[in-house]
């Protein structure tokens, strides 16, 4: 492992010849007791993707209802389940979790140089905790045919004689989940850093998980005791939040959007990680302006916290508190435009090799830049007013929010498959499926931002015929981006069996990772603790790392 920007100190020489994490320890029962987070890593992994193919079924059920003007194949109570189930499925058990539980997982404890995280113990108990909470949650939506809609809003949510309570207790013993993990990358980051490795030599994947951290920290607690006191109001009738005995609905939207107004940062920031890895990995240069990045991640998750009453223009406040939530919220535009501009230029005169994962970045760009300028709008009164609540909202969320996080997902998903599984994918197949992936994205909710500005609602199970055309339009990309979700699956799972096996360093990354492991990373990370000498992005390779890397297969 030396290379001009790492060293290696001496270790003890039984450790240099350690199997790699997947080959030791072998066995169900090894796995589900294991405390290495790479393993915990990849079940993390393996659950977020049955959700979010989950999601996706449920998504596609209620974008087949809406082919036609009335019921095509559901009725309209199904239709509200089928919509809670996808929401709730979506947001709090698969954009939330996804690339921090997953990856941040894997990869964050070896770019630091470290043997695993602060708390193993609490990072296992943290995955048994989230499944615990997800099946409880989903089990509750089923039994009980939770109709509410992901945001669990009174007085609907207080009135309705379906099933509330287990579904908002899964998703409060799931923030229990997030906060451990939180908890976990903090003192991490803070305490077993590699010698050498200074806040200054950060890799930016680490900065932008360091940040949602602190959301989750922070936020979390409050979205908790908000969602659980509306099902014990729904069970009990406490009265915190029906007005009928003198509670205000209007207290739980400022509770509930405190929290998940940062959390469209928890989504969003870690996907920011992921962009800044892949830009600078792929076009071989050290980011424009390093610091830009980091001290941008830490301002979207301190100005998010701040910004969560542009989501209640409508809800009765004060024309002065509506001015200063749509100025707040604009100075997040400010930062995620100083990320969007340094990526850029990272990428001028860069030595650019297109791989999948780049294009990925690409797809990523063009949604974000896209849904963040209608965040822009939607943070203006005027305009806001006008499409409150109608599908021009859906699809800015979805443009920015589920599109950043599922293109930068599947981006780290074929990013460290090399390093998480020794093997390399058909390049030309991830190409295809990336390319399909944003084509069928842009297909089903760009006619979504026509039909909220045509006065569209959002939620409606039946529809004004005049609106088809474009409802089928966005019923048609939602079926092509699921197919290329399939074939982005099918190619990943074909390349563990029959892929190329990959080199130590097949991309060229100049980040801790790619600096361990032939080409999988042994249980302990390191064979010997890493020195680091210079920052984390430096691209003069050695002789030994030239020799180690390899061009994917074509």
């Amino acid at each position: 492992m030396s290379t001009e920007a790492y060293e290696s100190l001496p270790d003890a020489p039984a450790e240099r010849s350690e199997p790699d994490y997947l080959h030791v320890d072998r066995g169900v029962t090894e796995w589900l007791t294991t405390t290495d987070h790479k393993r915990i890593g990849l079940m993390f992994y393996a659950v977020i993707v049955v959700m979010l193919f989950l999601g996706g079924i449920f998504a596609l059920i209620l974008r087949t209802e809406l082919l036609t003007p009335e019921r095509t194949i559901i009725d309209a109570a199904t239709y509200n389940r089928m919509f809670t189930l996808h929401g709730v499925i979506m947001v709090w058990l698969f954009m939330i979790p996804s690339i921090p539980n997953a990856f941040g997982n894997f990869v964050l404890p070896i770019m630091l140089g470290a043997k695993d995280l602060a708390f193993p113990r609490i990072n296992l108990a943290s995955f048994y905790i989230y499944l615990l909470g997800a099946a409880i949650a989903m089990g509750g939506m089923i039994a009980g045919g939770t109709d509410t809609g992901w945001t669990f809003y009174p007085t609907y949510s207080l009135k309705t004689p379906m099933t509330l309570f287990p579904v908002v207790f899964g998703i409060f013993i799931v923030g229990v989940s997030s906060i451990m993990t939180a908890v976990n990358f903090i003192v991490t980051t803070h305490t077993m850093r590699a010698e050498g490795l200074t806040w200054s030599r950060l890799p930016l994947f680490v900065w932008s998980t360091y940040a949602t951290s602190i959301i989750l920290l922070f936020a979390t607690p409050v979205l908790g005791l908000s969602i659980l006191l509306i099902g014990i109001d729904h069970v009990t009738a406490l009265g915190m939040f029906d007005p009928r005995f003198g509670g205000d609905p209007v207290l739980f939207q400022h509770l509930f959007w405190f929290y998940s107004h940062p959390a469209v940062y928890i989504m969003i920031l870690p996907a920011f990680g992921v962009v800044s890895e892949v830009v600078c990995t792929f076009a071989h240069k050290r980011p424009a302006s390093y610091w830009a990045i980091a001290i941008s991640s830490l301002g979207i998750a301190f100005v998010g916290f701040w910004t969560w009453g542009h989501h209640m223009f409508v809800a009765g406040m004060s024309e002065y508190a509506a001015d200063v939530f749509g100025v707040l919220s604009m100075f997040v535009a400010i930062f995620s435009a100083i990320k969007v501009y340094t990526w850029v230029a990272t990428l001028y005169r860069g030595s650019i090799h297109f791989n999948t994962p780049l294009l990925y970045f690409i797809a990523f760009l063009f949604l974000f830049v896209f849904g963040g300028m209608t965040g822009v709008a939607v943070a203006t009164q005027s305009l806001d007013v006008h499409w409150h609540d109608t599908y021009f909202v859906v699809a800015h969320f979805h443009f920015i929010m589920v599109g950043g996080t599922l293109t930068m997902f599947l981006a780290a998903a074929h990013y460290w498959f090399p390093k998480m599984f020794g093997r390399l994918y058909s390049e030309r197949v991830g190409l295809l499926s990336a390319a399909s992936v944003f084509l069928g994205f842009f297909l089903t909710f760009f006619p979504q931002f026509l039909l909220g500005n045509m006065g569209m609602p959002r939620r409606y199970y039946s529809y004004p015929p005049r609106y088809q055309w474009l409802h089928v339009l966005s019923t048609g990309g939602a079926y092509l981006l699921a197919a290329a979700l399939v074939i982005s699956l099918l190619n990943l799972v074909i390349a563990l069996k029959w892929g190329r096996k990959a080199g130590r360093n097949p991309w060229g990354g100049r980040t801790l990772e790619w600096m361990t492991g032939e080409p999988l990373p042994p249980k302990h990370n390191f064979p010997v603790a890493p020195l680091v000498r210079r920052g984390p992005y430096e691209f003069q390779l050695s002789e030994e790392d030239a020799r180690a890397t390899t061009t994917p297969a074509a």
